[in-house]
């Protein structure tokens, strides 16, 4: 390997030399030609759930490929092609049963020189795109390797659908077995299939399995712990949206609140922003546009504060309408259930916190333009530029609760569709709170949330880990899962620094039982080389990074997690 091929792979010289070091004595070659993998397949009978059986469509060898970054592009990571190393790409589906149902579509990437281990990415949204596994990971520093570099087997999957031009993305749950494969069962299938799979092209199976997934995808992971405890000895989950059928709910609602002359344009977002930030900035003794605290800025922080005083009005000074505060106080509050819970007991979903309400650049990475209220009034049907979370929850209400394409959303209802809603969460919420499974199974669980996410809230996934140590203490909790919250943060990784060397830490933990300590993350220049601009402690809930009162206020080591 060329000292140019080296330093491509974003590790540098001596870092990439000690990493292949430390994997040289437990190496496994590709014991089969690339492109004889297309006569394999994986019978029905291989695969845990109901399926039919999986096929190779391709296998082609890829050449070795540098690092390259895209221009544009609408998340920080998403923007890098991570530099690859030569290696087996696999791409193959698994038949369904109904003949109705969309395949499965996967790909599996397969090192020449495998360390025994392999890495499931998950997806986003509502899926339907092929996640390839080839891109960095959930939080990880804009410079990392991709873990196919490193010799990890990895893959991914587009859930069980493909989104097709001019239909809506949430059409395929009219279909039951599409829609469960969205649900859980896709992700099980992929893992049967491609342990089928490394078996073959290398003669022995894989030592450790790791689920990494982000909001969707976090979901994905966090239900692989529940539901197949064993699959995996090490899960990271990003922001997941685990109570999915009460968000998709609370979301409908917000975006309900903000139609009509409730709608907040570009000046009202920009008004509330720095009150929020006139508030709570300070809370944490430093003035940098970050609240660091937004535990404390949610309780203190008062939006009916910047209602218009009568006879005035939004366009004529800086100030909110009444209507317009009540939108905020509805995007803050919490959404119930009445007379009927979803599953694990739960009936509401939690309101969103505050901070980064404007974040920059108000396009497609955060903040309310890009979640909450979008560049356009919501509108029946949903038009693209209204805010994501009504583009999604109206879809939902239609093609997965509602299963009615025609239904007028504004009349939903959603004690008509009680039993249908129950369905739904016990496919879909990934809200259990015993993992005493996965924790005798040895496995290790990571949870990050960022805390302004308007994606989803924070505090749903804060809520389910205190339920996991309510239900297994404290004590036992802590020595397999831990839960992290990034504050400024938003739903994609932009606002203040997140990236951290992830797949280290967890891999650390899973297979040698060194717990996570004194971690820190960085925010990081866009372009390469990836500069880092500012670091922070990254605290376990429910600390909080605060300023010491003295040092530089760019670096971690002027910050304590405080209680």
């Amino acid at each position: 390997m060329t000292q140019h091929t080296l330093s491509s792979l974003g590790l540098g010289m001596a870092g990439l030399l000690l990493a292949i070091a430390a994997q040289a004595d437990d190496t496994h070659a590709l014991r089969v030609s690339c492109e004889s993998l297309t006569s394999f397949q994986v019978a029905a009978s291989k695969i845990a759930l109901p399926s039919g059986a999986a096929s190779i469509d391709s296998a082609q060898l890829q050449a070795a490929a540098p690092l390259t970054v895209a221009e544009r592009y609408g998340t920080p990571s998403g923007a890098i092609n991570p530099a690859t190393p030569e290696f087996c790409k696999v791409v193959g589906h698994i038949a369904p049963l109904d003949a109705k149902a969309p395949n499965i579509v996967f790909e599996v990437n397969l090192p020449m020189q495998w360390n025994g281990r392999s890495v499931q990415y998950g997806g986003g949204g509502f899926n339907g795109t092929l996640i390839t596994g080839l891109g960095l990971l959930p939080a990880a520093r804009l410079d990392d390797a991709a873990p196919v570099a490193l010799g990890y087997v990895t893959m991914g999957t587009d859930s069980g659908h493909q989104n097709k031009p001019n239909e809506a993305i949430q059409a395929f749950a009219l279909n039951d077995e599409a829609f469960e494969n969205f649900t859980h069962a896709a992700y099980k299938k992929l893992h049967d299939v491609a342990a089928a799979l490394v078996q073959h092209a290398y003669g022995r199976s894989t030592d450790f399995a790791y689920y990494f997934g982000s909001s969707e995808g976090g979901r994905e992971a966090l239900t692989m712990a529940q539901r197949y405890p064993k699959d995996y000895q090490g899960i990271f989950a990003r922001v997941p949206v685990i109570n999915w059928t009460g968000l998709i709910h609370s979301s409908f609602r917000s975006g309900l609140a903000t139609q009509g002359e409730a709608w907040l344009d570009r000046p009202q977002v920009e008004l509330v922003h720095q009150a929020v930030l006139k508030t709570c900035d300070e809370l944490d003794g430093l003035k940098d546009q970050l609240v660091a605290n937004p535990v404390a800025c949610r309780a203190k922080f008062d939006v009916t504060q910047l209602q218009c005083p009568a006879g005035a009005t939004p366009q004529e000074q800086a100030c909110l309408s009444a209507a317009q505060v009540k939108a905020v106080q509805t995007l803050h509050s919490a959404y119930r259930f009445e007379g009927f819970d979803m599953a694990n007991g739960i009936n509401d979903y939690p309101g969103w916190g505050v901070s980064g309400e404007a974040a920059p650049p108000m396009g497609p990475t955060g903040g309310w333009r890009s979640w909450f209220v979008g560049t356009r009034a919501p509108s029946v049907p949903a038009h693209p530029e209204n805010g994501i979370v009504w583009f999604f929850g109206s879809g939902a209400m239609q093609y997965v609760f509602a299963r009615d394409p025609n239904l007028d959303v504004r009349q939903y209802k959603p004690a008509n569709y009680k039993a249908r809603i129950e369905q739904v969460s016990q496919l879909m919420d990934s809200t259990n709170p015993n993992l005493k499974a996965f924790q005798d199974a040895g496995g290790k669980l990571i949870v990050l949330e960022n805390m302004a996410d308007y994606a989803q809230s924070p505090y749903a996934g804060i809520r389910y880990f205190e339920a996991v140590q309510k239900t297994l203490g404290k004590d036992q909790v802590a020595k397999f899962a831990k839960l992290y919250t990034a504050p400024g943060v938003d739903h994609v990784g932009a606002g203040a620094p997140e990236y951290f060397k992830v797949l280290q830490v967890l891999s650390a933990w899973t297979e040698k039982g060194q717990a996570p300590q004194n971690l820190q993350v960085v925010d990081q220049d866009p372009k390469a080389p990836f500069t880092p601009k500012r670091s922070l402690p990254l605290c376990e809930w429910p600390t909080w990074p605060k300023y010491l009162g003295t040092g530089d206020v760019t670096a971690a080591s002027s910050f304590v997690c405080s209680q």
